[in-house]
């Protein structure tokens, strides 16, 4: 067994690899996995290893920059946006129109392509991987601007959770707010947020959605951000709202 196979005093590499904005820990396993991942000249072998951050740590030949705290920005994301760093079809994504000086982050979850508002950034895949995890409780709440017959039973299948595709949605709060003539619009909060879940559950009731806003998510609010703008959660919120191991 080679030096960079032992246990070191320090925390676990993925962890480290992903504190440092490379990518996530689940992917920084991967990485691993793959044996991309070297520590002073070594491949790793095992993602259980603690490394410190005097060793040299390199990923697929790049040294990897030493972990900075863990930051998040509030982000208003604009429709027309992809959420990725890179799209094969040539389309605009998010990181293309974030400034060059903020460096490497990665989102908390997605929006999708017609989506817009609130949209976590942040340079730490330990607490991305944190803030996306169903088992914090945090709500995500959305305004829906849609057409279509929604009446009260199907808004109660809704608020009870409905199972789609064999898919289960969980309960969500729906609360109307307004109508004008072609169109309606009602506030959704949920908990899960998979993957375009309420643009699903509104088409199944033959509901189109016309425009869908990301108010929060959790303790984050979208608040008076302008379209594109960005601003930096404080410390302070920021140590308030996740626990301090997350922050490292």
């Amino acid at each position: 067994m080679t030096d960079t196979e032992k246990s070191f005093e320090g925390e676990r590499i993925a962890k480290v690899i992903a504190a440092s904005g490379v990518c996530s820990r689940r992917e920084a396993e991967k990485l691993i996995a793959e044996g991309v991942v070297k520590v002073d000249g070594v491949k790793v072998l095992s993602p259980a290893l603690n490394v410190t951050l005097s060793q040299v740590i390199t990923v697929k030949g790049k040294v990897i920059s030493k972990p900075e705290r863990a930051r998040l920005w509030l982000y208003h994301k604009p429709r027309g946006l992809i959420t990725t760093h890179k799209d094969p079809d040539g389309r605009p994504t998010v990181f293309q129109s974030l400034p060059k000086e903020l460096g490497r982050v990665i989102s908390v979850g997605r929006l999708d392509l017609n989506s817009e508002g609130l949209l976590l950034l942040t340079n730490s895949g330990e607490l991305a991987r944190y803030l996306e995890l169903p088992s914090t409780g945090w709500r995500r709440r959305y305004r829906v601007r849609y057409l279509g017959p929604l009446d009260e039973r199907a808004i109660e299948r809704i608020t009870n959770g409905i199972e789609i595709d064999g898919v289960r949605y969980g309960p969500a709060e729906f609360k109307h707010e307004k109508a004008d003539k072609n169109n309606k619009w009602a506030t959704i909060s949920l908990t899960e947020g998979k993957n375009r879940e309420i643009r699903k559950i509104l088409e199944h009731f033959d509901c189109k959605v016309s425009r869908l806003v990301r108010l929060s998510y959790g303790p984050f609010h979208l608040g008076k951000i302008e379209r594109g703008g960005l601003i930096e959660v404080t410390l302070k919120q920021l140590t308030a709202a996740v626990p301090k191991e997350v922050l490292g």
